[in-house]
This record gives C-alpha cells, sequence and structure tokens, in this order.
C-alpha cells in the first residue's frame, strides 16, 4: 500500500501537467483541472510549435545535451582509467591537483577570458568544452573501477599480450556499463538542465538553449499585480502633492480626482504655452513690420 502511495504522489504531478497542457486556459486559471483535461484543446501545443525561438532552443539543448553528454563520458572515463591503476605512481598527486579544482576555481572572470582568448565565445562549443569533466563524477568512476573491477583481470590481459589500451576498451568498458549508466544521467540532466553558461557566453538567440528561451518568455509574460498597484499609489501620492503646492487639490485626494486634475492642468499649460507663442509671433511680426517702415 504504501509503494501506490508513493507512486501516485510521483505520478501525480506529471499527470497534471499532462493534462493542463491539453486543457483551455480559462479552465486551467479557474482550477478546474484536476486530474483529467477540461475544454480540451490544442492551443498551447499549436503556439509551442509555432514559436520559432522555442524550437531552436529546443533544437539547442539537444545538440548539447547529446554531444556535450558523450564528451562528458569519454573523458571522465580516460582520466578515471590511468588514476585507479596502482602502477601509475603520479595517480596520487594528480587525484589530489583534481580535488584541488573543486575546491578553488579561477572565478567567473578568468574563465571568460579563458573561453574568450579560445574563441568560444558564441560559440555553441562554450556549452561543452569548459564543462568536459567532473571531477566529482571522475572520482566516482574511478572509485568503481579500484572496487569493482580485479586486478587479476589486468594481470591476464598482460599475459596474453595485451595492451593497456586493448584491456581498458575491452573489459573495462564493458564492466563499467552500470558506472557509465549513471554517469550518463547525472551529466545528461546537467547539460539539460544548463543556463548560466549560456548566459555568460551566448549572446546569439540562435545558439540560446531552451532553458533561456523559456526564462525570456516566463519574464516577459510575468507581470506582479502588487508591483502595479504599489507604483499607482507612489505616482497619486507624489502628483497629488505637486499639485497641493500648486494649490490645485488637497493632499491626499482618491487617484480618480488627481488624474483629473493632472489632465486639466496639463490643458491649461498647454493652452497657456500656446498662447504664448502665439504673443511672441505676433511681436516679432512687429518688430518686423518697424523695421521694414525705417528702412
Amino acid at each position: 500500500m504504501e509503494h501506490i502511495k508513493f507512486i501516485v504522489v510521483i505520478a501525480y504531478p506529471i499527470i497534471y501537467i499532462v493534462s493542463a497542457s491539453f486543457s483551455s486556459p480559462e479552465a486551467v486559471i479557474a482550477g478546474k483541472v484536476v486530474l483529467w483535461p477540461v475544454d480540451v484543446t490544442l492551443r498551447g501545443y499549436k503556439a509551442v510549435f509555432n514559436n520559432p525561438k522555442i524550437m531552436i532552443g529546443f533544437r539547442n539543448s539537444i545538440f548539447y545535451t547529446v554531444v556535450g553528454t558523450l564528451i562528458n563520458i569519454i573523458m571522465t572515463m580516460f582520466c578515471a582509467f590511468p588514476l585507479s591503476r596502482k602502477e601509475f605512481t603520479a595517480r596520487n598527486k594528480l587525484s589530489a591537483y583534481f580535488v584541488f579544482t573543486m575546491y578553488f576555481s579561477g572565478g567567473l572572470v578568468p574563465t571568460y577570458i579563458l573561453v574568450m582568448k579560445l574563441g568560444l565565445i558564441n560559440s555553441p562549443w562554450a556549452m561543452i568544452i569548459p564543462t568536459a569533466m567532473s571531477t566529482y563524477n571522475m572520482i566516482i568512476a574511478r572509485t568503481y573501477m579500484v572496487n569493482s573491477i580485479p586486478d587479476e583481470l589486468y594481470e591476464a590481459t598482460e599475459i596474453d599480450g595485451g595492451t593497456p589500451w586493448q584491456y581498458f576498451i575491452k573489459i573495462v568498458w564493458p564492466l563499467c556499463k552500470p558506472i557509465i549508466a549513471v554517469l550518463v544521467l547525472y551529466y545528461g540532466v546537467a547539460k539539460w538542465n544548463d543556463y548560466y553558461n549560456a548566459m555568460i557566453f551566448l549572446k546569439k538567440d540562435s545558439l540560446q538553449p531552451l532553458t533561456i528561451v523559456m526564462r525570456d518568455i516566463l519574464i516577459q509574460n510575468q507581470v506582479d499585480p502588487t508591483m502595479l498597484t504599489d507604483a499607482r499609489q507612489a505616482w497619486t501620492h507624489a502628483a497629488s502633492k505637486v499639485l497641493h503646492d500648486r494649490g490645485g487639490i488637497p493632499s491626499g485626494s482618491d487617484h480618480v480626482s488627481v488624474c483629473a486634475e493632472v489632465l486639466r492642468q496639463g490643458r491649461h499649460d498647454r493652452c497657456s504655452e500656446g498662447l504664448r507663442k502665439q504673443d511672441s509671433s505676433k511681436i516679432k511680426t512687429a518688430e518686423e513690420e518697424s523695421f521694414h517702415v525705417a528702412i
């Protein structure tokens, strides 16, 4: 029974999202969607597929995830294998060097300068090369090789005349399929959700991943009603104070009275400005006539 409850708790949000995607926006906003779609429609999917930015971002995210994960796995396994061999005398020093980078990094500015010097700014490889390997995942792979693959297999390979490269490709790699599957999951999720590197290194819209595209859409369509109310109250207070100082309406008047007085004052100011311009033009014309008569 507990397993069924756990499955329901995990599955319900997914079912709700799918049902909401097939329901009308009015039904979703009104809270009518609970389990099954209400007022079934495909407007949401039409809007998604008709938006070129979403499709471009989806394509870019797939490319970054697939190619990036592939490079991550290759780099991680190639680094973990020599560090797992006891006959490699420098493995402890190199391992300490890798661990050091987990706690101390160059920072954002040196990283940006390095990527810029490599010519990766506004390049899809800026999403792949700087994060080609995770030290944490490399340590996981190395630990798996040390604890799960017996040294006798390497000795047997040497007796049969095999090279370390052949041992790695034909024996270690197949035996590491479980940890490779775990690393694919780790790297794939990280690559798909990556947005920070895109914000820093990518400026072209044609290279942005789906995460940045969705972020921009949410920011453009997000309106906080409290911000509008606070802005209107602040404007009303400031405008009423100015009008009170000019002898218009009492301070602390409501929003409608302030707006009406602002419109009236604006029309009055424009009329006064027009009269001043008309008077100045008449004076200028009279001066020109007087000048011509004098000549």
